[in-house]
């Protein structure tokens, strides 16, 4: 029987063993795959944008891993007669697991970027296809390599978890196990969240093939709740055909199979929405385990295999229903919350007192929309209620304001649900990483200013630039001080910072590089550029401004997480 001390050496082991074959795959994705498809885009087959926002910052997290956590790994291996921990590695350095962050959030987008360009451009596929032939590959595709890192974090999660069971209390190991694991279960659930993502995907694109490529099935919004065969009651005669139901969180499809070799395996017959649905249990002397599904659509009386199937549906749509009417009630409220900032007129207040106009010039987009404006087809209007600014499109309703003498005035469509009181609508999606607002981030920032701002050989341009206490590790760039949408983000780990020599026009400067990605600054005095300066020395080694009077240590960070791998 092992002991606890084996099975500690056995949980070791494990971890550095498939660190080693996560490095190789790493090294695939970063010196393979990335490096010949940037080869590719710098002959000018498509953009090497692209290829950049595919592969995101691969290579400083196979930097980081290839060249601090593995080694570190081996050597402890190799001590742990002497050293019987690994705790205090991982203590060490799971914060810089905090770069996995920029990876996890542009997971989705980067695989359908690899589908629509494979679609696009001859030239991509080929070398995709290429690589994916040789054996290194596995028979894998570039997507599957891709989802690895997605996945490492969770793993480490797993191990650590199992390491801390078999680890005693009073081990001198214990501390910087449990801190360990407390950082990494936060990197872990990121990861989590975009595994389930790629899950729903995979299972919702399953179900859009099988009925003929119907169209809304593939929504980000869309959840498949339970699908099933089902046997539909006719009302004309005693007969019952089989059917098969897809129960999605916002509409149930009733379908009819097909007796096709290839191809799609059902039609859809008829969409019922949840909303207003009913179901009730119904009691068929003929016909055991029957129910009945109402909507405004069509009301279907149905049969399941067994009484266990009959409840487990009606359970499954009475669950859905009961989502879908809470959903519904508490849409005026999140559209109220989102819409108190940055004014200063409260949900009661709507309409009864004048609001805060957002000027103009604190804002380069759509607070709505979130669309940019521009001269001719995308002009700024002011919502009379909440006074944000927004374009027609969103501006194109109109409510009496009490403030105004009851006049019918221009108010944004959020405006225009409170005030007449209804709830119908869409509720609003998640927030991406750029859509957070200015005013947000920048009244609990680490440090923000205007910077001008440049971007390899592009001219100089004025960006309002934030680095926010919540994400200290990020700049955002926004157009102006109240945009609602940043127009670019940076993670700063592993970017490598430099003083740059001052010029006529921009005398007080200094340029961020990673592998191929050059960012140049200046700020407007020497007092802000060394403000800057502090903080972002700082981020660019996974550390923080703990309080006002910190220093930095300004001297060099080690040069292989300051550059992404040469290719």
């Amino acid at each position: 029987m092992e002991t606890n001390e084996q099975k500690l050496h056995k949980i070791a082991t494990e971890l550095l063993l498939t660190e080693r074959a996560y490095v190789s795959r790493l090294n695939l994705l970063d010196q393979v795959f990335y490096c010949r498809l940037l080869d590719e885009a710098n002959r000018g087959s498509f953009p090497v944008e692209v290829v950049n926002k595919i592969f995101s910052n691969i290579s400083s997290i196979n930097a980081f891993h290839s060249k601090f956590l593995l080694p570190e790994l081996e050597k402890r291996m190799q001590e742990w007669e002497t050293t019987p921990r690994i705790g205090d590695i991982l203590q060490k350095l799971a914060p810089f697991l905090k770069m996995y962050g920029e990876y996890v959030k542009g997971f989705d987008h980067a695989t359908e970027l690899v589908k629509s360009t494979m679609e696009r451009s001859p030239q991509f596929k080929a070398v995709v296809d290429d690589i994916q032939s040789q054996k290194v590959c596995g028979s894998l595709s570039l997507q599957h390599h891709m989802l690895e890192p997605v996945q490492r974090v969770p793993r480490y999660e797993l191990l650590l978890k199992d390491y801390l069971r078999k680890l005693p209390p009073d081990a001198p190991d214990w501390a910087d196990a449990k801190k360990s694991l407390e950082i990494i279960s936060t990197a872990a659930s990121h990861s989590n969240s975009a595994i389930r993502k790629m899950e729903k995907l995979k299972k919702l694109m399953e179900v859009y093939e099988m009925l003929g490529e119907e169209e809304d099935i593939v929504n980000p919004s869309n959840e498949l709740i339970k699908e099933g065969q089902i046997l539909k009651l006719a009302a004309r005669n005693t007969s019952a055909q089989e059917r098969h139901l897809f129960l999605f969180n916002n509409m149930l499809l009733y379908c009819v199979p097909k007796f096709t070799l290839v191809g799609s395996k059902f039609t859809v017959r008829t969409r019922v929405g949840v909303d207003g649905m009913t179901v009730v249990e119904t009691h068929n002397e003929e016909y055991p385990h029957t129910f009945q599904v109402s909507g405004k659509e069509r009301t279907l009386e149905l049969q399941a295999s067994s009484e266990q199937d009959k409840e487990e549906w009606i359970k499954a749509l009475q669950e859905t229903i009961d989502m879908f009417q809470q959903r519904h009630e508490t849409f005026r409220s999140a559209i109220a919350k989102d819409s108190d900032s940055p004014t200063e007129v409260s949900h009661a207040e709507l309409g009864r007192r004048a609001p805060r106009w957002i000027r103009d010039n604190e804002v380069t987009m759509c607070m709505k929309c979130r669309e940019p404006f521009n001269a001719l087809t995308r002009r700024r209007h002011h919502c009379r209620a909440c006074g944000h600014v927004v374009c027609w499109r969103c501006s194109d309703y109109k409510a009496q304001l009490e403030y105004d003498g009851g006049k019918l005035s221009k108010v944004c469509r959020d405006c225009y649900l409170l005030i007449i009181g209804c709830s119908d609508g869409e509720g609003r999606k998640r927030r991406g990483i750029l859509e957070i607002e200015s005013a947000e981030v920048s009244g609990n920032s680490v440090v923000c200013s205007f910077l001008q701002y440049m971007e390899k050989s592009k001219p100089w341009q004025k960006a309002w630039c934030v680095i926010p206490k919540q994400d200290p590790l990020v700049l955002y760039m926004y157009g102006a001080p109240q945009d609602v949408r940043a127009q670019a983000t940076i993670p700063l780990l592993g970017y490598t910072v430099r003083d740059l020599p001052g010029s006529a026009d921009l005398p007080y400067a200094f340029r961020l590089t990673q592998s191929k990605s050059v960012h140049g600054f200046a700020a407007d005095s020497e007092e802000l550029k060394q403000r800057w300066l502090q903080v972002i020395v700082l981020a660019v080694r996974g550390e923080t401004l703990e309080g006002p009077d910190e220093q930095p240590d300004t001297g060099d960070e080690p040069p292989e997480l300051r550059r992404r791998s040469e290719c």
